[in-house]
């Protein structure tokens, strides 16, 4: 079964954009051997770190969204385990949180229709309202 994960992975500071494109193509070499497909790279460039990592206030921030089985993510993570560059990584399953956001803007756009209708019928009875508010009002007196 096919889901989809974020993984972002932070490398060293000093590390060299030919090592750490070096590093993404061999990522993108395992997944599909290992039957999954790559969505996304995003290389985020280099951040502060919210913490002290290795010694490390600075990292560049990779971020690749695959599509695969479990195997997959288990090889990628073993890949990024023992490259000595990387110092930092995470992997999110992002395909449920999906379906749960497609389900909500789906309820929100049937609630929209709805709404819709009833405002089409609602200038007349707004015309009445004004008739009874021009009624004269006795002056309250305390």
């Amino acid at each position: 079964m096919n889901r989809t994960y974020e993984l972002m992975f932070i490398v060293r500071p000093d590390m060299t954009d030919e090592d750490l494109d070096k590093l993404i193509s061999t990522l993108q070499a395992v997944v599909p051997t290992a039957g999954g497909s790559i969505l996304r790279i995003d290389k985020m460039g280099k951040r502060r770190l919210a913490y002290t990592v290795r010694r490390f206030h600075d990292g560049i921030y990779v971020l690749l969204v695959v599509e695969g089985g479990g195997a997959v993510m288990h090889e990628l993570e073993r890949r990024l385990r023992v490259t000595e560059p990387v110092i930092k990584f995470l992997t999110v399953r992002t395909d449920e949180e999906q379906k749960r956001l497609d389900k909500i803007k789906k309820l929100r756009d049937a609630r929209k229709k709805v709404s819709a209708q009833p405002a089409a019928a609602a200038p007349p009875a707004a015309a009445e309202e004004p008739a009874q508010a021009a009624a004269p009002q006795a002056p309250a007196t305390a």
